[in-house]
């Protein structure tokens, strides 16, 4: 073999090394009862521009930190105050999935490849009910 191949392996002195996950940031997610008006207030008041957001979630940031804001509905079924939610932001994420998977904390199912705000990610929550989301940055500019 004379080149990476995309199942994690990669060849250093012809030697085979598995690729290990790094653990780079771990990134807020805000509950927001108008995403609008808290865009707003984040770029007005703190200075932070938008790097993604529709109707239900944005992604803010300012020179090195990101701040995510989920839209809630404040009902019953979607409180604004509900469990905590945090980003856990990696670099080669395949491996620390295949590990999660194996110890049957996430489904095999559960990978998100290409999101429309660029990552690639997985979920789960636990055993408080805090969702708990692992993701990298697929345009590497966060």
């Amino acid at each position: 073999m004379t080149s990476p191949q995309k199942n994690y392996l990669t060849f250093d002195n012809k030697n085979l090394e598995k690729m290990t996950t790094e653990l780079l940031s771990i990134i807020p997610v805000l509950p927001s009862a108008d995403l609008d008006r808290d865009i707003a207030w984040y770029k007005e008041k703190l200075g932070f521009e938008i790097y993604f957001s529709d109707k239900m979630y944005a992604v803010l940031y300012r020179e090195n930190i990101c701040v995510h804001l989920q839209w809630h509905a404040d009902t019953q079924s979607d409180p604004l105050l509900g469990g905590s939610v945090i980003r856990i932001y990696v670099k080669n994420i395949t491996a620390l999935f295949d590990e999660l998977v194996t110890k049957g904390t996430v489904t095999s199912d559960k990978m998100q490849l290409n999101t429309p705000w660029k990552t690639n990610e997985f979920g789960f929550y636990d055993l408080n009910n805090n969702a708990i989301f692992i993701m990298e940055d697929t345009a590497n500019n966060l």
